[in-house]
């Protein structure tokens, strides 16, 4: 019997909930105080399924998202989520066909990328996914930090401020928007996202309740929010706790370094764990001994696979001054073919090239890599994935796509 895939409905829900809760190797029960939150992010998105006699043995959803171009640009995406198949099913094809419904559809409704957080990294390449964002975690030995302990709060006239989960539904929305729009590669909350991860909805049996603080500049305007948890470890009666970030959003290095401060300073902490930060984040230097932050992870975050060339590369601001012609080859035909990039600090436009002779050919993956000014074209051709059609193409396409600050996605989807 032939495999269905299509769209789950509402009565599929717990089918499809179980399904992925066995994908990705939970409890393949489904508990009521799990399915609340979850069931307002499955009706407001666009979940596909494979069904094998009726039962649910693959899951794929989609949803509306918008991702900071380089330069501030707000660029409508189609994030992706959920990706599982059952063990039973695997090597079927089960994930291509669903892919390949969700990519046909994001393009005929006019996003400009896919985006997507990889669980494992062979998986999404043939999709024409690249990794464009990386991030990286440190561990922060407080006692060695060199900063005084006898700290009591900012010394810029700003104030800290532990709140709770509803004062950060109030101030976290319009924040996050100041940051992600600073940002490239940051990506929109929906209001659903802040009611989740502030525990209004889906308090899972494992939830804990965190600490909420506010950074207020000396004008009293919020400029940073922290969310963070804190462990009870003590050995031969001294604490030796770890505080460990959940997220943090600073629209100044002033709050930066006020929250990074705040943390570093709570009593019984002698550790702080960053969370999932951007690759040339301030933290360390902003102790007097950077050495104390210790990287304990780093790996790619976000992927983006391009979906329409001409409208990509317009969003995005630009520098340099330069022409550049590139052959992008897509084996999904949804993005390929030859486009010449006239670009300045004023503008940029973007446009098929017709006959003129290509400077780069990469595939589409490859230029989703580069899209949000990261990787360089340079490496890819040193490593044989990018083609130089005329020498020095490639140094030349990394001084207009390249950008001085790295991308960071701060969430995960």
């Amino acid at each position: 019997m032939t495999i269905d895939i299509r769209t789950a409905t509402e009565a599929d829900f717990e089918d499809w909930q179980l399904a992925r809760n066995i994908g990705f190797l939970q409890q393949p029960v489904l508990k009521p105080e799990q399915l609340e939150g979850r069931r307002r992010h499955f009706v407001g998105s666009r979940p596909l399924g494979a069904f094998d006699n009726g039962r649910c043995v693959a899951t794929f959803r989609s949803f509306d998202q918008e991702i900071t171009a380089v330069g501030g640009a707000a660029v409508p995406a189609d994030a992706i989520t959920n990706v599982t198949v059952t063990p039973t099913h695997r090597r079927r094809g089960l994930l291509s066909r669903m892919m390949a419904r969700d990519l046909a559809a994001a393009k005929e409704r006019g996003d400009v990328v896919a985006t997507l957080i990889a669980a494992e990294y062979p998986i999404y390449g043939r999709y024409g996914f690249g990794p464009a964002t990386w991030t990286t975690e440190w561990t922060v030995e407080v006692p060695r930090s060199g900063l005084d302990p006898r700290w009591s709060g900012p010394e810029d006239g700003g104030r800290i401020e532990l709140v709770g989960g509803e004062d950060v539904r109030k101030l976290g929305p319009e924040l996050h928007e100041r940051v992600r729009r600073a940002q490239p590669g940051a990506v929109s909350r929906n209001e659903l996202w802040w009611q989740v991860n502030t525990g209004v909805l889906g308090r899972d049996s494992g939830w804990t309740e965190p600490f909420y603080a506010v950074y207020r500049a000396a004008s009293g305007d919020a400029e940073g929010l922290v969310s963070y948890e804190s462990d009870d470890h003590w050995r031969d009666k001294q604490p030796h706790n770890t505080a460990n970030v959940n997220w943090l959003l600073a629209a100044t290095p002033a709050a930066e370094r006020a929250l990074w401060r705040f943390l570093c300073s709570i009593d019984w902490i002698t550790k702080v764990k960053s969370g999932w930060r951007g690759p040339d984040d301030l933290l360390p230097f902003f102790l007097p001994d950077p050495r104390a932050a210790r990287v304990t992870a780093h790996a790619d975050w976000l992927w983006v696979r391009v979906l329409d060339v001409v409208r990509a590369l317009e969003a995005r601001t630009y520098d340099g001054t330069g022409s550049l012609v590139l052959e992008v080859v897509d084996t999904d035909g949804l993005a390929g073919g030859r486009f010449r990039l006239e670009a300045s600090p004023q503008g940029a436009s973007c446009a098929p090239a017709g006959g003129a002779g290509a400077d780069l050919t990469l595939s589409v993956a490859d230029l989703g890599m580069v899209w949000l000014g990261d990787e360089s074209l340079v490496r890819l051709a040193a490593l044989g994935r990018v083609q130089e059609e005329r020498e020095g193409a490639a140094r030349k396409a990394d001084a207009l796509l390249r950008t001085p600050g790295r991308p960071w996605c701060p969430d995960i989807f």
